[in-house]
């Protein structure tokens, strides 16, 4: 079992920034909940606010495809795309306490 970090970078489109971290915020406490959920943490970059970074961390590939199929990860991506540009990263752990 190799646990699996995701790291996503979302930029709100004009005005959307509390919309977008309205959204992102309600995505912590469910996604926290899950079984295969070690880490979910929401971050505001200092120098850009419209800039917030994912962190999460995931204890297998399997938890992973889990919370994509999720009712809040549904809402998340039928709304993001009105909401933010958005860049993502699925990582494999090569050295990591």
């Amino acid at each position: 079992m190799t646990s699996v970090k995701v790291i996503a970078i979302l930029v709100a489109r004009p005005d959307k920034i509390e919309a977008l971290q309205a959204l992102l915020s309600g995505m912590t406490g469910p996604s926290r909940a899950e079984p295969g959920n070690l880490r979910y943490d929401l971050w505001q970059d200092h120098a850009d606010p419209a800039r917030f970074v994912l962190d999460e961390l995931y204890i297998d590939s399997d938890a992973v495809a889990a919370h994509r199929a999720t009712p809040h990860f549904q809402t998340y991506l039928a709304h993001i795309n009105d909401l933010a540009e958005r860049t993502a990263w699925v990582l494999d752990p090569v050295q990591v306490l």
